[in-house]
């Protein structure tokens, strides 16, 4: 399961001045996945994968260190009134998140999805968006 967690960095006791990550893995043996992480000197912002069945109590622990986390059920969401399958978003997208299928109608594995929003920047009807 994605997550994505947010933490301010303004502060000497904000989540984001501690590597709340890589304390709850030590503390949970949960291994977590970085998939992508945008951190400058005043917040930051990380998308992570856990396993299904550890994710409540990952978010749960990142809550209690201070982290703000939202649960990413479908990264990307694509309106098929839109969508003229014509695979702007298969070749730009650096996780292989969209392919044809047998009959060249364009199919979406959420699951890789990064959030890097490329796909949304490609696509020319504007079928595509970010869902949380």
């Amino acid at each position: 399961m994605k997550l994505l967690l947010t933490f301010s960095r303004k502060g000497r006791a904000d989540p984001g001045r501690e590597p709340v990550i890589a304390r709850v893995v030590k503390e949970t043996g949960v291994l977590i996945n970085v998939e992508k992480a945008n951190i400058d000197s005043m917040a930051g912002e990380v998308l992570i994968d856990v396993p299904d069945r550890s994710a409540d109590q990952i978010r749960q622990r990142l809550e209690e260190l201070g982290v703000s986390v939202h649960v990413m059920e479908n990264a990307i969401a694509r309106d098929e009134g839109e969508c003229i399958d014509c695979g702007a978003c298969i070749s730009i997208c650096p996780q292989e998140v969209f392919s044809f299928d047998e009959e060249w109608q364009l199919r979406v594995n959420s699951e890789r999805c990064v959030l890097c929003g490329k796909c949304i920047q490609a696509c020319p009807h504007g079928a595509l968006s970010q869902q949380g």
